[in-house]
């Protein structure tokens, strides 16, 4: 037993001596040191090569499924629907008014009220009479809410900027302004408007860009990025034809118009102009030219008798 308590307490002084050497600590401190520091610089290491991966191209993956960017895109993604819930049950009551319709159609895309005829900015979609859910036709945020009798109330909503959706002739509001909806959300009733009471029931749908009304129907099924597309080329249709009229106004007379004379120009010297409006123009003349013949008719008379009077005076 003694020996044992001998070898302990050899060993515990042992230890003791160790720690009591003045490198002792300072070791330890900087091995703790390198270890961290190396740790540090490997965890940076790893954080690099993840962000090289990315710049190549390699998806990311993400905790958060409702980011704010991902939901612009699908924004994009998304296709204008008819805004309610069984399309193909819906009844047209009146079309969008297109210029470029026959004179028939045109006639009927006029909404009559008060004795005058307006052109229809949108469509008319009534259920055989019946109320229906109005649907959101895409994603966006609601920016007007407007209670009013002769359009029988207005929803807007914005689906990116200078295009909204605007849904007329509804009523019980589901929705309120800065409210954000999505495809498909129900956002009020179909109800009945003033200004075109003969559609009954229905709701009055418009597709807007810049506030210019374009045809539901051309774009029902085509995405956002369509309509912004359309308006581009028609910009530059526009500005082509505006350029063409600037140039063709600005363009110099040819040569050979110029070299050309008019045929006035081309009547010979020593010919008596038989204009006559220029008899009419000058009446005076033309008498003092005729109160000059007779003078000059007696001139030759007398011209003539002169040599028979000279014969007479020899004899």
């Amino acid at each position: 037993m003694r020996e044992e308590e001998k070898k302990h307490t050899s060993q515990k002084s042992s230890v003791q001596k160790f720690f009591k050497k003045r490198w002792v600590f300072p070791a330890v401190y900087l091995a703790s040191a390198a270890i961290i520091i190396t740790a540090i610089l490997w965890y940076q290491a790893s954080g690099n090569d993840v962000a090289e991966e990315n710049q190549y191209g390699f998806d990311q993956p993400t905790d958060n499924e409702f980011d704010n960017p991902a939901l612009e895109v699908n924004r994009s993604l998304e296709n204008f629907v008819m805004p309610l819930e069984n399309p193909d049950k819906a009844v047209i009551e009146k079309q969008f008014y297109d210029v470029n319709a026959s004179a028939e159609e045109q006639a009927a895309a006029l909404v009559v009220y008060n004795n005058s005829y307006q052109p229809n900015q949108g469509i008319d979609i009534s259920m055989d009479g019946k109320e229906f859910d109005v649907q959101a036709s895409m994603s966006g945020t609601v920016t007007k809410v407007l209670e009013d009798e002769l359009l029988g109330n207005v929803i807007e909503i914005e689906h990116d900027k200078g295009i909204v959706t605007l849904y007329q002739s509804v009523k019980d509001f589901k929705v309120k302004e800065g409210d954000t909806v999505k495809q498909g959300q129900s956002i009020a009733k179909a109800g009945q408007s003033t200004l075109n009471k003969d559609a009954g029931v229905h709701v009055h749908f418009e597709i807007r860009k810049d506030d210019v009304a374009v045809n539901p129907l051309d774009y029902v099924n085509k995405s956002l990025a369509t309509l912004q597309e359309a308006s581009l080329e028609e910009e530059q249709k526009v500005d082509q034809e505006e350029q063409a009229g600037e140039e063709s106004t600005e363009q110099p007379p040819s040569e050979e118009n110029a070299g050309t004379e008019s045929p006035d120009s081309e009547q010979p010297a020593g010919e008596e102009s038989t204009d006559p409006t220029e008899d009419q123009e000058n009446p005076d003349a033309n008498e003092t030219e005729e109160q000059a013949d007779p003078s000059s008719d007696e001139s030759d008379d007398q011209a003539t008798e002169n040599p028979e009077d000279e014969k007479k005076e020899n004899q």
